[in-house]
C-alpha cells in the first residue's frame, strides 16, 4: 500500500523496515512466551536439579532451545495457510477472553495475600516479599509517581522510555489486519472495523488492568515479579491465557513477516535478491516466504532476552507508523482524488502528529538505534531509486508537484511582470531533431532559468487522418529531451502550414503567467542538415531569433534600398570590432512584406553573418526589450 501511495522506492524500504519489525516482534513475543515458560517449570537458581514441575533447566542454551522448539510449531501452523492461522487464532481469542474476565474477578475475590518472590543472584538466587494488598488507596497513591528501578531479568536501570519500549510492543497488531488484505473477502469493510475496534478493546482493557494492579499490588510486587499473576490468581488459566497470547502474538507477525516479504519479491523491487521467496503452495499459501522469514527469526532468537530486543522492535514498528502517517500526509497534502478516507475524524493534523510523536519515541527510546535505522532507510531509499526498475504505480512526488505549481500558477500574475526580472521564454522550432541537437542545446544555455519549449509543425489535415499522429511521438520527443539533458517542454501540433503551426504554438503552449515571449528559428541555408546525435560535438550551428509579431511596432521594409557592397562591409566591421567572442548578438532587419523578394532577404542575412560563427539574430516586438531602466 505504501509502495502505490509514495512511489517504490518509499514502499520498498519501508517494506523492509515493517518487514524486520515483525521479524523481531515474532521473536519477542517467542522470548517472552520462554520466560513465561521458565518462571512456571525452571529449576530455580542455585539449584541443580529440579523438583516437582520445576524441571527445565535455565541456561542460555536451553532458553534458545525451547524457544527454536516454540517456533517450530509457529512455522508449521502459518505453513499450512492463513485459514488454519485464523481458527487458531480465533480459538486463542476465546481462551484469553475467558482468562480476562477470571483476572478481572479475582481481583475483587482475592484477599490480601503476601507473595513471595525468588530473584536470581549471581549463582544462586534471593527471596523477596510483595504483597497483594487488595483495593486500597494508599497503594495508588504510591504508584502515581515515578520509581523505576533495576530491571531483575537483564540488570539494566529502567526509564520511561526503555518501559514505554516494552509496553509498545503489545499494541503492535494493529497492523496485523492490513498484513492479511490478500487473505481476507471484504479487506475494505474488514480492515477498517476490525482495526478500529481491536484498538479501542485493547486500550479499555490495558488501562483497566493497569488501574486495579497499581490499586492492588505494591511496587515490590510490581517490579521483581513479572508473573505476578500467578501468585494471587488461579494459576492454571492464567498460565494458559500467558501461552496463549504470546503464542499469537508469535504467529501474528510471523505470518505478518512472510506476506509483507512475499509483497515484495512479487513487486520485484529488489530483482533476483527475493525471487524464492515468490513461490507458493497450490493454495496460494507463500511458503518460501514463510521459511525465510522462520530463518530470520531463528536469527535473532540468540539475543537471548526479551527487554534486549524490545527497543529494536518498538524503533522499527515506530518507524513504519511515522511512514504510513506521512502516506496519509502526502496524499492529502496532494489533493488526490482516489484518496477518499472514510474515517471522519481524518485530517492531515492528526497525520502530523501521528509523525512527530513517532520520531520523538524513537529517539527518547534509543538514539543509537533510531539513527541507525533512518540511515539503514535513506541507504535502501537511494538504492531502490537508482537500481530497481521502472513501475506504474504512481508517484505521489508528481502529484505533490502538480498541486503545487498549479496553486503557483495561479500566485503568478502577468499585470506584475517587471522589466527588471524579465527573462526570454523560448519556443524554439524544430523540423529535424536528429539535425538539430546542438541548436536545442545552444538555446538551452540561452533561457536563464526561464521557460524552454521545443515546438514542431507537422504539415497535415487532421480531418482527413484516422487518428492523432503526434500522440505516438510524444514520448520520442520526451526522449530526446532525455538524452541531451536539457530542461525543455515539448509542444507538438498539425497545421496546413508553417506559419499557422507557429502561431497555434505560440498561443497555445505555457499556461498563465508562463508563455512563450520569444520565438527561435534556426538559420535557414541550403546546407545538409547533419545528424547530430550520431556524431554530437563542434560548435553550435547560427541561429535566429524572432519575438513573436503581433504588437503594434512597425519598421520598414527596406532590404531593396541596401546594397550587397553595404552588408558585406557590416559583416567586416563586425569582424574587426570582435576578433573571437563566443556568440555574437546582431540586429535582424524585419522581414519584407513583399514575398518576392525573401530569397533577396536571406541571402543578405547569409552575408551579414559569413565567418561570425555562432550568431543570434534578435528582432524586438516587446515593450520590455526597449523600456528605459
Amino acid at each position: 500500500m505504501i509502495s502505490r501511495a509514495l512511489g517504490p522506492e518509499f514502499g520498498g524500504s519501508i517494506g523492509i523496515m515493517f518487514f524486520l519489525a515483525n521479524v523481531c516482534g515474532s521473536a519477542l513475543y517467542v522470548l517472552g512466551l520462554v520466560e513465561a515458560l521458565v518462571d512456571s517449570f525452571g529449576i530455580p537458581p542455585g539449584q541443580e536439579a529440579g523438583t516437582g514441575v520445576h524441571v527445565l533447566p535455565q541456561t542460555y542454551w536451553y532458553e534458545l532451545l525451547y524457544g527454536t522448539v516454540l517456533l517450530a510449531l509457529c512455522l508449521l501452523v502459518c505453513l499450512v495457510g492463513a485459514s488454519i492461522y485464523a481458527k487458531a487464532t480465533f480459538l486463542i481469542f476465546l481462551i484469553v477472553a475467558v482468562v480476562l474476565g477470571t483476572i478481572l474477578i479475582s481481583f475483587f475475590a482475592t484477599r490480601p495475600i503476601g507473595v513471595p518472590i525468588r530473584l536470581p543472584y549471581f549463582n544462586g538466587s534471593e527471596i523477596d516479599n510483595g504483597s497483594f494488598t487488595g483495593f486500597s488507596l494508599a497503594t495508588l497513591r504510591d504508584h502515581l509517581g515515578g520509581g523505576y528501578s533495576v530491571d531483575y531479568t537483564t540488570g539494566q536501570m529502567m526509564s520511561f522510555s526503555s518501559v514505554f519500549a516494552v509496553m509498545f510492543n503489545g499494541c503492535t497488531g494493529i497492523m496485523a489486519g492490513s498484513n492479511m488484505s490478500g487473505d481476507l473477502k471484504r479487506p475494505s469493510y474488514s480492515i477498517p472495523r476490525g482495526t478500529i475496534s481491536a484498538v479501542l478493546f485493547t486500550y479499555l482493557v490495558y488501562n483497566l488492568l493497569a488501574f486495579l494492579m497499581c490499586a492492588t499490588c505494591n511496587r515490590t510486587l510490581l517490579q521483581k515479579d513479572y508473573g505476578l499473576f500467578r501468585g494471587i490468581r488461579i494459576p492454571p488459566l492464567v498460565t494458559v491465557g500467558i501461552y496463549a497470547a504470546t503464542l499469537s502474538a508469535a504467529m501474528s507477525n510471523l505470518i505478518g513477516a512472510s506476506r509483507i516479504l512475499y509483497a515484495l519479491a512479487r513487486d520485484d523491487l529488489f530483482g533476483r535478491a527475493l525471487s524464492l521467496a515468490k513461490k507458493t503452495s497450490a493454495s496460494g499459501n507463500p511458503v518460501m516466504a514463510v521459511i525465510l522469514s522462520w530463518l530470520v527469526v531463528q536469527l535473532v532468537l540468540f539475543s537471548g532476552k526479551l527487554n534486549t530486543i524490545a527497543g529494536v522492535v518498538t524503533t522499527f514498528f515506530l518507524l513504519v507508523y511515522a511512514t504510513v502517517n506521512l502516506a496519509c500526509l502526502a496524499l492529502e497534502w496532494a489533493s488526490a482524488p482516489n484518496f477518499r478516507p472514510t474515517f471522519r475524524y481524518f485530517t492531515w493534523h492528526t497525520c502530523l502528529l501521528g509523525i512527530a510523536g513517532c520520531c520523538v519515541m524513537m529517539f527518547l527510546i534509543s538514539p543509537v538505534s533510531a539513527s541507525a535505522s533512518l540511515g539503514f532507510l535513506l541507504v535502501l531509499l537511494l538504492a531502490l531509486h537508482y537500481l530497481s526498475p521502472s513501475s506504474t504505480w504512481g508517484y505521489i512526488s508528481q502529484a505533490l508537484i502538480f498541486h503545487q505549481v498549479r496553486k503557483y500558477l495561479l500566485m503568478l500574475d502577468v499585470r506584475k511582470d517587471h522589466v527588471k526580472f524579465w527573462r526570454p521564454q523560448m519556443l524554439l522550432m524544430v523540423q529535424n531533431p536528429r539535425g538539430s541537437a546542438r541548436l536545442i542545446d545552444f538555446v538551452n544555455d540561452l533561457k536563464k532559468s526561464g521557460l524552454y519549449v521545443l515546438g514542431h509543425v507537422e504539415l497535415q489535415d487532421l480531418d482527413a487522418l484516422p487518428s492523432d499522429p503526434l500522440q505516438p511521438q510524444q514520448d520520442s520527443w520526451l526522449s530526446l529531451v532525455d538524452k541531451l539533458n536539457v530542461k525543455a517542454f515539448v509542444s507538438l501540433t498539425l497545421a496546413p502550414s508553417v506559419r499557422h503551426g507557429v502561431r497555434q504554438l505560440l498561443f497555445t503552449s505555457g499556461l498563465g503567467g508562463m508563455r512563450p515571449n520569444t520565438l527561435v528559428l534556426g538559420f535557414y541555408d541550403d546546407t545538409a542538415p547533419q545528424d547530430s546525435l550520431a556524431s554530437p560535438g563542434g560548435p553550435a550551428p547560427a541561429g535566429a531569433e524572432e519575438e513573436e509579431e503581433e504588437g503594434t511596432v512597425n519598421f520598414p521594409a527596406n532590404t531593396t534600398q541596401v546594397s550587397d557592397e553595404y552588408v558585406c562591409a557590416a559583416n567586416k566591421l563586425v569582424l574587426e570590432q570582435s576578433p573571437a567572442p563566443a556568440v555574437r548578438f546582431l540586429y535582424l532587419p524585419r522581414p519584407p512584406a513583399d514575398t518576392s523578394i525573401y530569397p533577396l532577404y536571406l541571402h543578405q542575412l547569409e552575408l551579414l553573418t559569413r565567418g561570425l560563427g555562432p550568431t543570434v539574430l534578435v528582432h524586438g516586438v516587446s515593450a520590455v526589450t526597449s523600456t528605459p531602466l
